[in-house]
């Protein structure tokens, strides 16, 4: 048989060297990636839940961190990406713009778990019980 109707083969999946994740001092260590357990069985809430205040927990309507499965519902959950603030500092915002009110200020060298990327802004949490906001991507170490 031709080829003609035949999809084409996936090329494997390619795994990441742990040194390629940038490190933060150990004295900075927010969580480490691996103490997340990816829940089993199925999702769901039983009962209302109350939304937590903005710029708290790392919760948006399409987006949670892994750690809040089970306990918040959303159309998404993100196991985070380790990486570490660079030597200027940076902010947590509520919204991704300059002028947004600020949630929290982030030290130099300090490890935030990145959730999110879009375009200059990176949304990202110190953990999985926050503050969480945004930042821009060019404030992080490379």
């Amino acid at each position: 048989m031709s080829g003609a109707g035949r999809l084409p083969v996936a090329a494997p999946a390619v795994k990441r060297a742990a040194s390629q994740f940038p490190r933060a001092r150990e004295d900075k260590l927010v969580t480490a990636p691996i103490e997340y357990q990816l829940p089993e069985g199925p999702i769901g809430l039983k009962g209302p839940v109350s939304r937590p205040a903005p710029g708290t927990l790392p919760l948006r309507g399409d987006l949670a961190h892994i750690a809040l499965a089970g306990r918040y519902l959303a159309a998404h959950y993100v196991v985070p990406q380790p990486r570490v603030v660079g030597p200027e500092g940076a902010a947590l915002h509520l919204m991704p713009r300059d002028d947004a009110e600020t949630v929290a200020p982030i030290e130099p060298g300090a490890a935030i778990e990145a959730l999110d990327y879009a375009g200059d802004w990176c949304w990202a949490t110190r953990g999985p019980e926050g503050p969480s906001g945004y930042l821009r991507t060019a404030l992080l170490a490379p």
